[in-house]
């Protein structure tokens, strides 16, 4: 949907939040105008707007956002062989405007209907039952035998955990330990008795005989 306004003698097509400068106007800064419409399309299968019975039911409504200046323009004159020269600046005084709703003339201001909101009643939340703690059944009481057992058991592991390391022994001086190796080397050779010769057999009768044939 569009539609063609005329403001200050020209005329502006324009669409709803468009930004438009037009020539200065009155109003100040964030005041609300309505435009004169010349012309309406609202578009699809519906018919343009432009009869003037019909433009007195449109509304183009717009809001004063600031006041500006235009652009500089730069005016010469000059006449030959006179020596006539002439040289103006000039910068346009201009209001913007913001286009608001565009209203045709078959759009009626609908009532703002309250929307009755259903108060939903909040649902209680479920309540967990709490479950019964499971109540650990007493164990039955060791007889009086094991109970002493148990505490002698305790006693030792602490006895045995309380004792001091052993003390390395110190090492032997080198002097010492070569007269204990002399020693063990004589205990060898008295140890190992020396075997005698074998005694030689007297030669029999027979033996003799052979010798002397």
């Amino acid at each position: 949907m569009y539609a063609i306004v005329k403001v200050g003698g020209k005329q502006y097509r324009v669409e709803k939040g468009d930004s438009l400068l037009v020539d200065r106007m009155p109003e100040d800064e964030g005041a609300k105008v309505t435009l004169e419409p010349l012309l309406l399309a609202p578009g699809g299968k519906d018919e343009p707007v432009f009869r003037s019975g019909d433009l007195g039911k449109v509304s183009v409504e717009a809001t004063v956002t600031g006041h500006v200046r235009g652009p500089k323009i730069h005016v010469l004159k000059f006449k030959p062989k006179r020596g006539y020269k002439r040289r103006q600046g000039h910068r346009s005084e201009l209001t913007r405007l913001e286009i608001g709703d565009i209203q045709g003339p078959g759009a009626k201001a609908a009532p703002a209907k309250e929307k009755k909101t259903a108060q939903a009643k909040p649902k209680p939340a479920a309540q967990a039952k709490p479950k019964p703690a499971a109540q650990e059944k007493p164990k039955p009481a060791e007889p009086a035998k094991e109970q002493g057992d148990k505490l002698g058991d305790v006693a030792k592991t602490k006895a045995t955990a309380t004792k001091p390391a052993a003390k390395p022994e110190p090492a032997e001086p080198v002097k010492d330990q070569g007269d204990k190796l002399e020693d063990a080397a004589k205990t060898k050779t008295k140890a190992t008795p020396t075997k005698k010769p074998a005694a030689e057999k007297p030669a029999t009768k027979a033996e003799e005989e052979s010798d002397g044939s």
